[in-house]
C-alpha cells in the first residue's frame, strides 16, 4: 500500500513539474497547428496579389546559343523575358541578349519594376524600390539569390516583391500575413536562427519531454482510476477464493 502511495506521488510531481515546464510550448504549437490549419497556403504565398500566369510575350528570331558573345560551354540554358526583350540565362551564371548574343550584366532599377509589373496585380502601386546586396539568417528573403531589388506596394498589406539582380528572375511576394506565418512557423519549429530548420536539438528535447509527460498522465491515470481499482481488486478477491478453494 505505501510503494502505491509513494508510486502515486512520483508520478504526480513528475507530471506536474513536466507540465509547467513544457506546458507554455505545447500551447504554442497547438495555437501555430490552429493558424497552419486554418489558413490557405495559396494566399499565405501571395497568389491574390499575382498573376498567374505572369504576362508574357511570344519572340522570333532569336540568336543560336552557339553564337553567343564569348562562346560558353553551356550545361543550362533558360529564356527570360526583361522589359519585353529576350535573354538567355545561360549555366546559371551569365545573362545573355537573345537576339544580338551580347553579355549582359545585370539588371536596372527599371527592369526590376517592369518584371515585377509582369507578375504582380496592376492595381498595386509602388511606393519605392531598392537594391540589397545582404540579408540576415531572419530575413523574409533568406536564402535567395543577391543583388536583388525590393520592390514596396502601397497597400494595408505591406506587399513587397523580389526581382533578381543578376538574372532578372522574379523571386517571391511577402506580406503581412506571410510573416506572421513564418513568426509561427519558427515558434512550431523551435528554430530561433534560421526558422527553416526542422529538425533542431532543442524541438527534439520538447518533443521527447512532450511525450513524457503525456506517458506520465496515462500512468497516473491508471494508478488513480477508481474503476480501474475496483475491477483489479474483484481481480484478487476471485483469485484469491480460487486458491483458497484449491488448498
Amino acid at each position: 500500500m505505501m510503494t502505491s502511495y509513494f508510486n502515486n506521488l512520483s508520478i504526480r510531481k513528475i507530471h506536474r513539474y513536466l507540465g509547467l515546464f513544457i506546458g507554455v510550448q505545447l500551447l504554442i504549437w497547438s495555437i501555430s497547428g490552429m493558424y497552419f490549419s486554418w489558413t490557405d497556403i495559396n494566399e499565405i504565398h501571395g497568389d491574390q496579389f499575382r498573376n498567374i500566369p505572369p504576362i508574357s510575350n511570344s519572340f522570333e528570331n532569336l540568336i543560336s546559343p552557339t553564337a553567343l558573345e564569348k562562346q560558353p560551354e553551356i550545361k543550362s540554358i533558360e529564356l527570360r523575358e526583361i522589359s519585353n526583350k529576350p535573354y538567355y540565362w545561360i549555366n546559371k551564371k551569365i545573362l545573355y541578349d537573345a537576339i544580338t548574343g551580347k553579355i549582359k550584366k545585370g539588371i536596372s532599377k527599371q527592369e526590376a519594376l517592369n518584371i515585377a509589373a509582369r507578375y504582380m496585380k496592376s492595381n498595386l502601386i509602388v511606393k519605392d524600390v531598392q537594391l540589397i546586396t545582404e540579408v540576415d539568417q531572419h530575413s523574409e528573403y533568406r536564402e535567395k539569390p543577391l543583388p536583388a531589388f525590393v520592390i514596396s506596394y502601397n497597400n494595408n498589406e505591406s506587399i513587397k516583391a523580389y526581382v533578381s539582380a543578376k538574372d532578372g528572375s522574379f523571386q517571391s511576394v511577402r506580406h503581412r500575413s506571410w510573416r506572421w506565418y513564418d513568426f509561427f512557423w519558427m515558434l512550431h519549429t523551435m528554430d530561433y536562427n534560421t526558422r527553416d530548420n526542422f529538425n533542431t536539438t532543442l524541438l527534439r528535447a520538447f518533443s521527447l519531454l512532450g511525450f513524457i509527460t503525456v506517458f506520465s498522465g496515462f500512468a497516473l491515470w491508471y494508478i488513480t482510476s477508481p474503476t480501474l481499482r475496483k475491477l483489479n481488486g474483484n481481480l484478487n478477491n476471485k483469485k484469491n477464493n480460487y486458491e483458497k478453494l484449491n488448498n
